[in-house]
């Protein structure tokens, strides 16, 4: 893994990988569009759903995500050109 790769260039290209989600699959983005990127650390991309469950009203995605992480996480290789463990917080 290139260690070149920060939060902020995860950041700053977020958009593009959940365009590239929506593309493939609508409802694997509609489970993870809300996210917060929390933190990047050794491969490891913390997610955080906190601000979107405060709102939720019996909307709670956190079963699709689990299912369609791979997806995600494909996503997040097509886009940066590296393998990534996705978790939530």
């Amino acid at each position: 893994m290139s260690s070149s790769l920060t939060l902020a260039k995860i950041r700053a290209r977020w958009n593009e990988l959940l365009d590239l989600v929506e593309r493939r699959d609508r409802v694997v983005w509609i489970a993870y569009f809300d996210a917060r990127l929390e933190s990047f650390e050794n491969g490891r991309l913390t997610l955080d759903f906190s601000d979107s469950n405060k709102l939720a009203t019996g909307h709670d995605y956190q079963e699709a995500r689990l299912r369609h992480r791979s997806l995600l996480q494909s996503a997040f290789f097509d886009v940066f050109q590296e393998s990534v463990v996705i978790v939530e917080k």
